[in-house]
């Protein structure tokens, strides 16, 4: 229970400076730029999936949050999103370093991630494009002082992102502790061992356990994919479907549950199946 709560804490924690930083940006877009500039940092997301895919290699799952709030801002576009979220590696690249792993199979790794993810998030961006861009419009999203409270009015942006950046590290805090004490209560570990012997599905629930908006998630996938219980495909399927905490900042902060869903589909589909194909391919 201590290290639940500890893990809980921690993970909080390190997400704060993302979370701040994002807020800040967001919170500036909303009040200091017209509506025009925004849409047009919005459309210049040509070169987004480059970076969301690069951007979220790094082993730190604040940049998936950072991208949640970002995009529920309206200032980066769901291929972006979806990029980071797929490329977002968490605690996959410190395991497999401590553990010793040969440094040509983690850069495969890495490396078709961010593949998988540019790819995924040039197409997604390329759909909505082509059912938004005949409107000449962004899809919308709401104003988060709208529906946040923040007094940013009475207190400024700086006040305001601290105000967001609060409110969601506690509901970030409360879901993990929930989370983290759901996976030990069911023996998510131990039932994962059983259910991947099953052939053909190792992949598709490896996909959903790496839908858990959980560091926890990831550790688990890696160290089943160590221990050869699991497939490479298995692997990067769970991996690549790994967002972190970005998936319960993205359902906090965009008031759109229908393009939250839609985005949640999405990364599982594409992760599922991206890892999948490689895994066929025989890359590790």
């Amino acid at each position: 229970m201590q290290e639940i709560l500890l893990d809980s804490i921690i993970d909080c924690l390190k997400l704060l400076p993302f979370l701040y930083l994002s807020y800040l940006v967001v919170e500036y877009a909303e009040h200091k730029m017209s509506s025009k500039t925004k849409e047009l940092i919005y459309r210049a997301g040509k070169a987004g999936p480059f970076l969301g895919g690069l951007i979220g290699i790094i082993p730190q799952c604040g940049f998936s949050a950072a991208a949640a709030g970002l995009f529920a801002g309206g200032m980066v576009s769901p291929g972006t999103l979806l990029a980071v979220f797929l490329s977002t590696s968490d605690e996959m690249l410190p395991i497999m370093v401590s553990e010793g792993i040969e440094p040509s199979v983690i850069i495969k790794i890495l490396a078709v991630k961010v593949v998988v993810a540019i790819i995924a998030g040039l197409v997604l961006d390329l759909v909505v494009e082509h059912i938004f861009g005949r409107r000449n419009e962004m899809p919308e999203h709401p104003d988060m002082c709208e529906h946040g409270h923040c007094g940013c009015g009475e207190h400024g942006i700086w006040y305001s992102a601290m105000h967001h950046t609060v409110r969601t590290a506690a509901f970030l805090f409360l879901i993990s502790l929930v989370i983290g004490f759901g996976m030990e209560w069911l023996g998510i570990a131990g039932a994962s061992k059983e259910m991947v012997k099953i052939p053909g599905v190792e992949a598709v629930l490896a996909g959903l356990v790496g839908m858990i908006p959980n560091c926890a998630a990831s550790v688990l996938i890696t160290q089943l994919f160590l221990e050869g219980i699991l497939g490479s495909g298995a692997l990067f399927a769970g991996l690549l479907c790994g967002a972190g905490t970005g998936l319960l900042v993205l359902y906090r902060e965009n008031q759109s549950k229908k393009m939250n869903l839609a985005i949640t589909a999405v990364l599982y589909v594409s992760g599922t199946v991206g890892g999948m194909i490689v895994g066929g391919l025989g890359i590790l």
